[in-house]
């Protein structure tokens, strides 16, 4: 699918982020519940999220230009970063509400339609965050698995603050609103914190995933046992591309065409290991000393 596809998805997400603002808004109105209002305002960050995430699809469909010669694929990891750094921003939101309402404890109104409002729009998001984490897969898309990885998060968020305002009504303990509420802050600091590392990863071109390399390595098998000889093996990820540069050693005698042809079958072998894979290869001569003078990233 193309890239600019996938932005397809990302409305998807901004609908059920609108969808699920207004359900979960209302079941806060009815009840009081500081835990509902924290799953509200986590709603928020999930539209934010979304809107990124459109954006930065749209960007990276972009072709390669003379200023960005290996593309834009790279926009996904804002959008990854970006829904970290809210997530982070609603969880000290989250808890600060919690405090300040174990602090001044209050009890809940009519708490069984707000919890079949809040029932309802967990089931949207369930259902979106499915879609989008088959999605990211499908596509490699990081912007698109950080996306539904925050809706996830917030279903099981969802889930707890439920069960507590479930708790609270059948057993009058106040606190346990507000409880719940600071530990639905804590668990979603782990998401926040997971997607702005993952994000900075990428930006800092960081290898590619041990699966992947483990798929580039079984590639070049059959051509080690020919005598063909690999070094200076290099990767990275950006978006949904994989880029693989390394150099290719062969006898020296083989003529030009012969060791072109074998470049060529190695670079396809590796785009059928690797998904999405960007190869480049250098050509050197097996026998000759200087070519294994070049391993480094710099010459020596």
């Amino acid at each position: 699918m193309p890239q600019s596809s996938l932005t397809r998805y990302a409305w998807l997400s901004i609908a059920a982020a609108l969808a699920t603002i207004l359900l979960k808004g209302a079941a806060w109105h009815w009840t009081g519940s500081v835990g509902l209002l924290s799953d509200a305002l986590e709603s928020f960050v999930n539209l934010a999220g979304a809107l990124m995430a459109l954006w930065m699809l749209t960007l990276s469909a972009q072709p390669a230009d003379d200023k960005h010669s290996y593309g834009h694929g790279k926009a996904e990891y804002f959008a990854s970063g970006f829904e970290g750094l809210l997530i982070l921003l609603a969880a000290f939101g989250i808890g600060q509400a919690a405090i300040l309402r174990l602090l001044a404890p209050q009890p809940l109104e009519q708490v069984g339609i707000g919890l079949a409002v809040s029932v309802l729009a967990s089931l949207i998001n369930l259902g979106v965050a499915r879609v989008l984490l088959a999605a990211g897969k499908r596509h490699a898309s990081v912007a698109l698995g950080a996306d539904g990885a925050h809706l996830m998060t917030d279903v099981w968020t969802s889930v707890g603050i439920i069960a507590g305002v479930a708790a609270v009504a059948l057993t009058g303990w106040l606190w346990l609103d507000p409880v719940l509420a600071l530990a639905v802050a804590i668990h979603i600091l782990y998401t926040g914190w997971t997607l702005v590392r993952e994000a900075a990863a990428g930006l800092m071109d960081a290898a590619l995933p041990e699966s992947a390399l483990q798929a580039l390595e079984q590639s070049l098998t059959p051509y080690r046992a020919m005598g063909i000889g690999f070094h200076a093996i290099r990767t990275r990820q950006s978006g949904n591309r994989a880029f693989i540069s390394l150099h290719v050693l062969v006898p020296g005698h083989w003529t030009v065409q012969q060791a072109h042809e074998l470049a060529e079958w190695v670079e396809e072998s590796i785009r059928q290991a690797v998904s999405g894979a960007h190869v480049t290869t250098h050509l050197e001569p097996l026998e000759d000393p200087v070519s294994h003078q070049d391993i480094d990233l710099d010459r020596a």
